[in-house]
């Protein structure tokens, strides 16, 4: 395994007196249940539907990104999947949908086995071994991919108080990754590409929202949040090794996020500016449900920091999203 200053991840989420183990590790917690956890009485009838979890993948290539998720909010679920393409600077293909309880379907361990079916959508996730095996099939886009998952990968596992109980996810990139993405009209082949991973598991407020950034490559690689996690999941890659990074600062224009972000840490760890290159974006409204949502795809240029050893570099034209994300769900 790569080195870190992090130490490994538990076994479970939840220890055995049933308190959460909180915290920021390494390597994988292979089960994800929150069985154990004591939870306040006065919200034990309605934990069942606090529960939300999610996996998303992003894929960036010099050419293009793709994004992708499943999400099994309780007593909804939701999946999509889009190509941006960086020539055109266009959403090139696109595809969502949102389905009722048990439409999407996640395996309890961090990037396993997912299904979505849903109408004329269905995404796939499968877990072989050392490589997960993505595919979305819709009108106007489909996608066949591997991505390898070495044991060894470098993975942030983060557990944390959150916004209602407790909260989890795993967070990985830098991944090879092969296959291609066809929108009817262009054929993409992922050669070349790089896959980011994120699996998350929680106990989370009806009303959530956060900001996210995420960028990967083989040496350099970070994590940064803030909302409902505040800085529980920031973190930082730097030629294989994994450090926590500092609260995370967002400046951007909320009303125009296509104008440049400024994203820092407390710490000093990163300074960087995001440039847009084109954006997906979704508003929805059920009543019941909403869901606001911009994930701009574009670059980041800015310094890092080395945690230990204060070695200062410059990264130019690294390839990436941000969100801005508010739910009720």
């Amino acid at each position: 395994m790569e080195s870190s200053s992090l130490p490994p991840a538990p076994a479970r989420l939840v220890h055995a007196r049933g308190v959460p183990a909180f915290g920021m590790y390494q390597g994988r917690i292979e089960t994800l249940s929150w069985q154990r956890l004591k939870t306040p009485t006065a919200k034990r009838l309605t934990r069942r539907l606090h529960h939300k979890r999610w996996q998303y993948a992003g894929i960036a290539h010099t050419r293009f990104f793709v994004g992708l998720a499943i999400v099994d909010a309780g007593w909804t679920s939701a999946a999509f999947a889009y190509l941006f393409d960086r020539d055109t600077r266009q959403v090139a293909a696109s595809a969502s949908a949102n389905g009722l309880p048990g439409t999407a379907r996640l395996e309890s361990r961090p990037f396993g086995t997912a299904r979505f079916r849903h109408r004329r959508l269905t995404l796939d996730w499968a877990r072989e071994g050392e490589r997960l095996v993505l595919a979305v099939d819709a009108p106007g886009l489909c996608l066949a991919a591997h991505v390898h998952l070495p044991a060894d990968a470098p993975v942030m596992a983060a557990i944390a108080p959150a916004n209602w109980l407790a909260h989890s996810t795993h967070k990985t990139g830098a991944l090879e990754i092969s296959g291609f993405v066809d929108t009817g009209r262009a054929r993409y082949s992922l050669d070349g590409a790089h896959a980011s991973l994120d699996a998350s598991d929680g106990l989370l407020a009806r009303n959530t929202a956060w900001q996210w950034a995420s960028a990967h490559r083989p040496d350099i690689g970070f994590n940064l949040q803030a909302g409902f996690m505040g800085d529980a999941e920031n973190a930082l890659w730097i030629d294989g090794e994994l450090f926590r990074a500092g609260a995370a600062h967002f400046t951007f224009e909320q009303t125009d996020p296509m104008r440049p972000w400024t994203i820092r840490t407390d710490d000093g760890c990163l300074d960087l500016v995001f440039t847009p290159e084109g954006m997906r974006r979704e508003d929805r409204n059920y009543w019941l449900a909403a869901s606001r949502y911009v994930q701009p795809v574009g670059t980041f240029s800015g310094t890092v920091v080395h945690p230990l050893t204060g070695a200062r570099r410059w990264v130019e034209g690294l390839t990436g999203v941000t969100e801005d994300h508010a739910s009720r769900w």
